[in-house]
């Protein structure tokens, strides 16, 4: 199944993902830098800065875990909230599921597919997975 994330909300298409996922299919996402957070731009930078700027109070040198910045990466691990990733099952079903920033070549002439419950519809604030991105410093 290929879908294009361009105009999906991201934790509805995450939850519609993993559920394919754990069907036992092949899942790519393609403009993963165009899914829509909710909520205003400040509010979801400063909740995916405050993930990045976790230290150890033991060990200052020690910083953890690590957290994506890109949005492809942020997207996979949105997933991997959402599958039992500790279980033989979650790892083969996470494995089965790619995500590209933009169309690259190969999918370039393929038809994808939508999710009609993840399009977003009255949603006044919002913010693309790709803007964020940019503010926490990833270069895509």
């Amino acid at each position: 199944m290929i879908i294009d994330g361009d105009g999906h909300i991201m934790g509805r298409l995450a939850s519609v993902v993993s559920k394919k996922l754990l069907d036992g299919e092949n899942v790519v996402v393609l403009n993963a830098e165009k899914i829509i957070i909710t909520g205003s731009k400040e509010w979801a930078y400063a909740r995916y800065k405050q993930r990045l700027d976790r230290a150890s109070i033991s060990n200052p040198r020690k910083m953890g875990p690590k957290f994506p910045k890109r949005p492809d990466d942020i997207f996979r691990r949105t997933v991997r909230g959402m599958l039992p990733y500790k279980k033989p099952t979650g790892r083969k079903a996470y494995k089965s599921l790619k995500a590209f920033v933009g169309i690259p070549r190969e999918f370039s002439d393929i038809e994808t597919s939508n999710v009609p419950e993840a399009q977003a519809k009255h949603i006044k604030k919002n913010t693309d997975l790709g803007e964020i991105s940019k503010l926490l410093g990833a270069k895509f």
